[in-house]
């Protein structure tokens, strides 16, 4: 798949953008797990103009990552500008606008997802930006506002018109946020679509190798984007590439495997923020782990609340101790 004359790879597996989950030890992870493109968090334009260091830090990339995207989003066009240009000195292999991020806080200020109420906005936003600067721009939106309101494929074509190299698009409008099943028939409608020339990458309940063979041969997707799936479980993309490569599933990381790499990430989150908001960022990641284990409920409490690293290596060194043994492939969930 080539973007903006750069090549991405064939059928590439793509790390979804997420707040609060795509920094840069996470995105180590999926990287070697075999993520073929990695998405920053999203970059706050109107925070990064003002240079504060929380957003300035979302800039930190490193050349292993590599190809890497900073997505920026914001409600005005001139903030949105200033912050590409300041984006593209890190250098970056792409810019991508965020016109799909449904939460309050962003669609619900005319940014991300709400940009889908105001198309020539949208439209112009993004002219401006690939006109500002060298590298290329893609874009994340969503099928529309709302269920009667579906007008990725106006959108796609608009947006193509005016330079941008790639479209992803998740399955489910501003209105669904997070709920339901994604509906990957409007993405395949658009890379149909025989005006549409640039890639289409499709997002959305991306969660097992099967679905993913599905996105790519049932609605010819060029690439496939993960978020959600992806916590907990940076191999997925492993799991997915090779099955896609020999059509056979591997088997699930074992208890021991699980445990160390989670250790390795929480190490990793301590290094890049400090121990107490290192770990606490972790519990997330770490409530997404040991699914199907039976009789867990007592110590996954005891994990997510550890106060510390070493009442957490014990709580660990627990879960070895009673799952160590468990074949996992007899689980379900």
């Amino acid at each position: 798949m080539i973007v903006g004359g750069k090549d991405v790879g064939e059928r590439p597996l793509i790390l979804a953008p997420m707040e609060e989950v795509t920094n840069p030890p996470f995105r180590k992870f999926c990287k070697r797990y075999g993520a073929d493109w990695l998405y920053s968090e999203f970059v706050s334009a109107d925070a990064l103009v003002r240079s504060i260091d929380k957003t300035v830090r979302k800039l930190t990339i490193e050349d292993t990552e590599r190809p890497v995207t900073i997505q920026i989003y914001g409600r005005f066009i001139d903030s949105m500008v200033e912050a590409a240009k300041m984006v593209e000195e890190v250098k970056p292999d792409f810019i991508d606008i965020n016109f799909g991020c449904p939460v309050k806080r962003v669609a619900g200020k005319g940014a991300g997802a709400g940009m889908l109420r105001d198309v020539p906005l949208m439209v112009e936003m993004a002219r401006q930006i690939v006109q500002a600067v060298n590298i290329p721009v893609t874009a994340k939106t969503r099928l529309g506002w709302d269920c009667e309101n579906i007008i990725i494929d106006d959108v796609a074509e608009r947006l193509q018109d005016i330079g941008i190299s790639a479209l992803a698009i998740h399955g489910r409008t501003r209105s669904q946020m997070y709920k339901g099943e994604a509906d990957w028939e409007p993405i395949a409608r658009v890379k149909q679509n025989p005006r549409i020339k640039i890639p289409i990458i499709g997002n959305g309940d991306i969660d097992s190798p099967e679905k993913a063979k599905e996105a790519f041969e049932r609605y010819g997707v060029d690439g496939v984007m993960i978020g959600r799936a992806t916590i907990g479980k940076p191999w997925i993309f492993e799991q997915i590439k090779h099955y896609l490569e020999t059509g056979e599933k591997l088997p699930e990381q074992s208890v021991q495997e699980q445990v160390n790499i989670i250790k390795e990430q929480i190490l990793l989150s301590m290094a890049w923020l400090d121990e107490v908001r290192g770990l606490f960022h972790m519990r997330r990641h770490m409530a997404c782990m040991f699914k199907g284990l039976p009789h867990f409920r007592d110590l996954r409490i005891q994990m997510l609340q550890a106060p510390d690293i070493q009442t957490l290596w014990e709580v660990f060194d627990k879960i070895v101790e009673r799952y160590g043994a468990m074949d996992l492939e007899d689980l379900e969930g």
